[in-house]
């Protein structure tokens, strides 16, 4: 089910009316169920990938604890290994065949091996991984094992953050589906402004920019400089607000009911170097990352540069290949792994610092356009595709300016989006970021709470532009496939 949704405008009051209505000991049982359906509303049979890897998990997480010595290890390693199975066979299986295949076809071989026809179930990677952060930590003992099994399937299957994270782990959300919940209006209300912010972000912001970015990819041959900088620009704002807006509605949602989850986003754009923008962007990931694989490989402790840096790079390729089986997001991750390395290799042979504004401004948007340059690999169909308009990007800009000011139609290929259009779309965003740093300020924030009449005017403004401007075509969330 999708959150922007006719669907889920009926689900989530009724789910949360009911889920306060019942007695406390079948509140976790209503969760499951309600979890159960939002996600067949996807493609049902999935849902059995889904209880094979729970019905795992939870016993081995239980077998962990109980054994001694090696067996611990052992139980976990079959816990891994049935989750990256899974994730191996749904979602590389048939791109690394496909690379096998190119391999067989340059040496003039064949290959024998079949492709399978079978679809990634939404939200995979999400599940999978906070099912895996469930058993590491069992195994390190920071966790005593789930044994109600109820519970622990609704730690994997809880609505708000089932498709799309934040990528929980268990000490942070398997004790809160024990606590009582009472209606509670600040709590219901903070969460119904989170949810409200998100629908504006998503159906007002990303999915408007979308018809623009759609457009000028789904016609290469008409582009030129300007048009590619435009849906670079645009995309950019887009994957933003349409991440950071399910995160947002997640978050709402799971609030109104008594659930806190985790921050996944924290202003990344406003990021004044690339390890800034990691400790700001799909927070729940990146730590996940650390936590799991960057620390086990040694972390910072290891002996020499050149470990470190290798720790590094090789978090981040795996970082690229978890967001998608092809090689523009290796690429992608590659290149913020690259960025990481490069920034420490300067720190260590160059360490001057100035504390001076212009410098900040300078490093906010190096930064900044550094990260724009990555998403045309994320957005990118292909390797070729994604070179193709990076080299139009920099041997044609000059050619496309001139050719703009000299009042020659170079954006035909923006189709029917006309750049005043453009300009109101970018207006937006930037007002939607500008908005949210202007909220973490706590003389603001004062403010806010203090008159009313501003609150009010600002939800007016928020609902009033996701009824009239809101794009309502039930479009995907970039994430889910993920």
């Amino acid at each position: 089910m999708l959150f922007n949704s006719l669907a889920f405008l009926l689900f989530f009051p009724i789910v949360t009316i009911l889920y306060f209505v019942l007695p406390h000991k079948y509140r976790w049982a209503w969760l499951l169920f309600a979890s159960c359906f939002f996600y067949m509303f996807f493609k049902p049979i999935y849902i059995f990938i889904l209880f094979f890897t729970i019905i795992i998990d939870y016993y081995a997480g239980i077998w962990i604890e109980q054994a001694q010595g090696i067996k611990r290890k052992q139980f976990l390693a079959y816990s891994l290994i049935a989750n990256i199975g899974v994730l191996a066979i749904f979602k590389y299986y048939n791109f690394i065949n496909g690379n096998i295949d190119g391999l067989a076809t340059l040496f003039g071989f064949h290959n024998p091996i079949p492709y399978l026809s079978i679809l990634l179930p939404v939200g995979l990677s999400f599940h999978t991984f906070q099912a895996m952060s469930y058993t590491i930590e069992v195994y390190r003992g920071n966790r005593k094992a789930e044994t109600h099994f109820g519970i622990y399937s609704l730690y994997v299957m809880f609505y708000p953050q089932l498709v799309a994270g934040p990528i929980e782990r268990p000490q942070n959300i398997l004790h809160q589906f024990y606590e009582k919940h009472e209606i509670n209006y600040e709590r219901i209300v903070s969460g119904l402004r989170l949810m409200l912010l998100g629908f504006f972000k998503k159906v007002v912001i990303a999915d408007r920019m979308a018809l623009v970015v759609n457009q000028i990819y789904a016609n290469q041959n008409e582009q030129n400089a300007l048009t590619y900088i435009i849906a670079a620009y645009l995309f950019t704002f887009q994957i933003y607000c349409d991440f950071s807006g399910y995160s947002d509605i997640a978050r709402g949602s799971a609030r109104v009911m008594g659930f806190e989850l985790m921050l996944n986003f924290n202003m990344p754009y406003i990021a004044t170097s690339i390890k800034d923008f990691w400790s700001r962007w799909h927070i729940s990931l990146s730590t996940w990352f650390r936590d799991y694989l960057y620390i086990p490989l040694g972390g910072n402790r290891v002996k020499t540069s050149f470990r470190l840096y290798f720790n590094l790079f090789v978090v981040f390729l795996i970082s690229g290949l978890w967001h998608g089986a092809n090689w523009t997001f290796i690429i992608w991750g590659s290149l913020h792994g690259s960025y990481l390395v490069l920034a420490m290799l300067r720190e260590k042979y160059l360490p001057f610092k100035i504390n001076n504004p212009l410098i900040t401004i300078f490093n906010w948007l190096w930064t900044f356009h550094l990260v724009v340059l990555t998403w045309i690999f994320f957005r990118a169909t292909s390797v070729k595709e994604a070179i193709h308009i990076i080299k139009t990007i920099f041997s044609n800009f000059s050619t496309s300016l001139h050719q703009y000011i000299a009042g020659k139609p170079v954006l035909l290929g923006l189709g029917k989006y006309g750049i005043s259009e453009i300009i109101l779309i970018i207006c937006g965003g930037i007002l939607l970021l500008f908005a949210e740093y202007i909220f973490t300020q706590s003389k603001v924030k004062k403010i806010f709470y203090q008159y009313h009449w501003i609150r009010f005017m600002i939800y007016f403004v928020l609902l009033y532009s996701i009824v009239f401007l809101g794009f309502f075509g039930e479009t995907q969330f970039i994430y889910f496939q993920f």
